[in-house]
């Protein structure tokens, strides 16, 4: 079963944020608490964790702005 990868919500205030890279390749393995994405916000570039483990399928590309709770990819 697949395990998407959203665009989390680091403050209180965000609504969206810069997907800045993916630290990982597409098809790479991935493995639970693994630093998967970075994250710019308004304040901040943040490295958000992996949440699952397995292989990464990327959908949104990195340098675009999008809204929290966006699926960034997935984990199968």
């Amino acid at each position: 079963m697949a395990t998407q990868i959203l665009l989390p919500k680091l403050g209180f205030s965000m609504n969206e944020g810069v997907l800045a890279e993916w630290l990982i390749p597409d098809g790479g393995d991935v493995k639970e608490g693994q630093p998967l994405f970075a994250l710019e916000s308004d304040k901040s570039t943040q490295e958000v964790e992996a949440p699952a483990s397995g292989k990464l399928h990327i959908m949104k590309q990195p340098g675009e702005t999008y809204e929290v709770g966006t699926i960034l990819g997935e984990i199968v």
